[in-house]
């Protein structure tokens, strides 16, 4: 790797000096070649400074002695993100690319792993941003590492697993979901939106001022930021999680096969319990409600990702046996980059389209039920049209052959943590769903379930309302040309749509 040079930064003025005595670090003693530190002297003292960049390069990080941009992380101590943008300036430092901007801590603990840890919310340092200032002439208060504006669609943000804003995010999400449960559709998207975009900030939100400029936020949603801000909690969503009828929603529909209108029914019986549901003789459950039940424990606890992984390989095994060259490929919340989900969604397709792929999925299903590994499934046959126009809804469901299962993973083939299996027991109960689509639909049916459901309705509001278009799991479409519009993969399908291209990992919307 090359050494950073003068050039990249302002050739007016010099770089402020910060211990010109100390050594870079040499490129064979260097582990992490893709991440570059500078810690900032700032507030912490040259003798600190000194000590934490030998640590750090003997653990085999890169630590820069002076600012340049190949710079990936800026470092610094009893500073705020605003405090070394604000440095920055001062130093007429231009810096073109976005360095992470993090507390000491994140560094120290790297140290003691003696690798790169992940960055979290209490590493990331705060920047308090003006979006605009329209109404104050003169300079545009810009700092030197570019603010782009939000978008108002999750397919324009990137959306990691590194939430800033939990405390918001929690709070909208439960609210959300109570008006999923009283199917007041549009406050539920409301919360949902608010709730996503809070998601892809990368900073944390403090006062009233850092929402400024922040889409998704209205009148309502403020008031509940702010009252958090100044409270540490939400009256409302208090209220919710005190309620009754959302408590017994919530209850009701983690069983396996229950969906709202059940939820209704038992509330509405005067049901509060599950052990109430299950001993009441005049109750008549589907066989799905029934295999719910009996697997409720296993069902409810979360899947991992070293349990996902296991299913995965018996998944192939038994994909292979019948269709060597078919392509089975994990979706949902992992593909995402989760450690842990509640189910495991797998999408299969094969180029040969024949008679064996229309029966694999029920040849799949006799295969596991002579091994002793499958605890229920429903088969649902497709009613996939080619030539159907992709369906205008937000949350339409694709008409590809699926089958929604309980698989019975042993214990042995997980490779690692188990903590979560029950005292004694050699398997675990495992929710799975197989979709079988067919090679040319597979971009899209890998776009639309790998999530996440915020992503997608996003994703398809944007086709629908800024391109003239309409997609599903199943096509894109063109209303203006009146043609179809054909993608061999993801990235096809996002330049189809005028959209940078969004990795599944930056996709937790």
């Amino acid at each position: 790797m090359d050494p950073p040079r003068a050039s990249h930064l302002s050739p007016r003025k010099k770089r402020p000096r910060q211990t010109g005595a100390l050594m870079a670090s040499s490129p064979q003693d260097i582990k992490f070649q893709d991440l570059v530190v500078f810690i900032l002297e700032k507030k912490m003292g040259t003798t600190r400074r000194a000590f934490l960049m030998e640590l750090a390069r003997r653990k085999g990080f890169r630590v820069e002695n002076e600012l340049s941009d190949s710079v990936t992380h800026i470092v610094a101590e009893n500073n705020s993100g605003s405090d070394v943008l604000e440095w920055l300036q001062v130093q007429k430092i231009q810096v073109s690319s976005q360095p992470e901007l993090l507390d000491v801590s994140w560094l120290i603990e790297c140290i003691g792993a003696g690798k790169p840890v992940e960055m979290t919310g209490k590493h990331q340092l705060v920047v308090r941003r003006d979006y605009s200032d329209s109404t104050n002439p003169g300079p545009p208060k810009t700092p030197p590492i570019a603010v782009q504006k939000i978008s108002q669609y999750a397919c324009q943000r990137r959306t990691t697993l590194n939430n800033c804003n939990q405390i918001f995010t929690d709070a909208f999400d439960i609210l959300a979901e109570n008006c999923e449960f009283r199917e007041n559709e549009d406050s539920c998207v409301t919360f949902m939106r608010a709730a996503s975009v809070l998601k892809s900030l990368p900073f944390t939100i403090i006062s009233m001022k850092d929402t400024e400029g922040i889409p998704c936020l209205g009148s309502k949603v403020k008031g509940i930021i702010e009252e958090i801000i100044e409270d540490g909690e939400s009256s409302e969503v208090k209220a919710v999680l005190n309620d009754e009828r959302y408590q017994s929603f919530k209850l009701f529909t983690s069983v396996f096969g229950v969906g709202l209108k059940t939820s209704e029914k038992w509330f509405r019986m005067g049901f509060r319990t599950l052990s109430k549901v299950r001993s009441d003789k005049s109750l008549k459950f589907t066989r799905m409600q029934k295999a719910g039940f009996l697997y409720y424990e296993d069902l409810v606890s979360c899947v991992t990702r070293a349990e996902a992984e296991a299913v995965s390989v018996l998944v192939k095994e038994a994909v292979w046996a019948f269709l060597p060259d078919a392509f089975v490929t994990m979706t949902g919340g992992f593909r995402r980059g989760k450690k842990m989900g509640h189910d495991v969604d797998f999408l299969i397709t094969s180029p040969g389209s024949t008679e064996d792929e229309e029966q694999l999925l029920q040849k799949v299903m006799n295969l596991w039920e002579k091994k002793g590994l499958l605890l229920y499934y429903d088969l649902v046959e497709s009613t996939f049209e080619k030539l159907r126009l992709p369906s205008r809804k937000v949350d339409a469901l694709d008409h590809f052959q699926k089958c929604f299962l309980i698989f019975k993973l042993p214990r042995q083939r997980v490779d690692s943590d188990q903590s979560s299996w029950q005292e004694g027991k050699t398997w675990k109960a495992i929710r799975v769903d197989l979709v079988l689509c067919p090679y040319e639909r597979r971009a899209f049916a890998l776009l639309g379930w790998t999530g996440s459901r915020q992503f997608e309705r996003d994703l398809r509001r944007y086709a629908t309302h800024e391109r003239k278009m309409i997609l599903d799991n199943h096509a894109l479409y063109d209303k203006t040309k009146r043609i179809f519009l054909k993608a061999e993969s993801e990235e096809e399908i996002f330049a189809h749509l005028g959209l940078d291209y969004i990795e599944p990992w930056e996709r937790n919307a």
